[in-house]
């Protein structure tokens, strides 16, 4: 599906160039896929935040063999 977006050519050359990417389509398509990524795990601790309950006399140090 074409679309014409008007992108900051420096924000999206800067992209291309950390990402390692040859084309803009490929930088704009990971950078989405990232973003989708990044706002799902956020979603799921916003739905677990509060939720879970811990122990308060667990000893994390006594499970790794360490004291």
């Amino acid at each position: 599906m074409p679309t014409n977006l008007a992108i900051d050519d420096r924000l999206l050359e800067e992209a291309r160039s950390l990402g390692g990417h040859k084309t803009k389509k490929a930088t704009v398509t990971e950078a989405l896929e990232e973003y989708i990524r990044h706002r799902r795990q956020q979603q799921v601790l916003d739905e677990l935040f509060g939720r879970i309950e811990y122990d308060p006399t667990y000893d994390y140090k006594e499970q790794r063999g360490r004291t």
